[in-house]
């Protein structure tokens, strides 16, 4: 038995084995998605095309259609604004997260003393960002610290905002960094996992590479262009991806939703909401994935 599956094994392309161990990989997620997930994936379904009531005997579901979702989106004055400030939001951060860690990936994976201790630095945000520490920090003194930097760093920010249009920049274009230094906190905070991402990608690129350049001329900045980047960019697909993700995970929506259901116990209602900003979240991926999966180099 043994012998025949190994030899059924042995005569499979390298794509259909590929393609073999990838099932594999993902087996155990699809198990407990099935068991965990989708279950409750369907109930959240039924409760948005229902009018939930709780009394003496029980929880009563009604049948009601597409009721709650006009009440989302017609009705319901926060939802629409805070679905347009968290995608606002995502399309900002997201890319400068994404060149933040590349670029310090790409300085972090320099031999320099003391390297071990400036990666453990950059990932600590991760750690800081954990459930219970978060909680903590929303009440500690270290909340009223970075609002107290945030209130003081308007006016650097506004001069140098003065400084970019003076020097001919669009203002779109001003705007956008200087936004991106008053979230400088968020970015960084949300940088670790891709910063090692990205390292463990630049670790694998083999040196010859680098060698056959500078023996070609290829300046420091040549050679990222040429190598680096494009070595990388499944990576750079991997981490936006991620990124995004992460980013929808804990925002205004996602607090509206909560306090709508368990709150308000309008479970209709939040379930509605879920499943528009579900449905947001899934348009974004899949525009995004179509994007970059065209401009994505794969090293064969």
């Amino acid at each position: 038995m043994k012998a025949l599956l190994k030899g059924k094994w042995g005569r499979r392309t390298y794509a259909q084995q590929k393609a073999a161990w990838g099932v594999i990989y993902v087996l155990p997620w699809l198990i407990g998605f099935v068991l965990f997930f989708f279950v409750p994936l369907l109930a959240s379904l039924r409760y948005s095309l229902s009018s939930i009531q709780a009394n003496a005997q029980g929880i009563s579901i009604q049948f009601t259609g597409l009721a709650n979702y006009f009440q989302a989106l017609t009705v319901n004055t926060s939802f629409n604004r805070a679905l347009i400030e968290s995608i606002t939001d995502v399309l900002v951060n997201v890319p400068l997260i994404v060149i933040f860690s590349l670029f310090l990936a790409v300085i972090l994976n320099q031999k320099f003393p003391g390297r071990a201790i400036a990666r453990s630095i950059f990932f600590l945000p991760v750690i800081l960002a954990s459930g219970v520490i978060m909680a903590l920090e929303s009440t500690s003194l270290i909340e009223a610290v970075n609002q107290s930097s945030m209130g003081g760093s308007a006016l650097g920010t506004f001069e140098i905002e003065n400084l970019m249009l003076d020097a001919g920049l669009s203002e779109w274009v001003v705007m956008y960094l200087s936004g991106a230094v008053d979230r400088i906190y968020q970015i960084v905070s949300q940088s670790g996992v891709q910063i090692l991402i990205f390292l463990a990608g630049i670790q694998t690129i083999s040196p010859q590479l680098y060698e056959a350049s500078k023996m070609e001329g290829a300046t420091g900045y040549e050679a990222f262009w040429k190598i680096t980047f494009p070595m990388v960019s499944p990576l750079i697909f991997v981490n936006v991806i991620y990124t995004i993700v992460d980013s929808f995970a804990s925002n205004a929506m996602t607090t509206l939703i909560r306090d709508t259901g368990f709150v308000k116990f309008d479970f209709g209602l939040s379930s509605a909401m879920a499943w528009v900003y579900f449905v947001a979240i899934a348009v974004i991926l899949i525009v995004v994935s179509l994007i970059f999966s065209k401009r994505v180099f794969y090293q064969d």
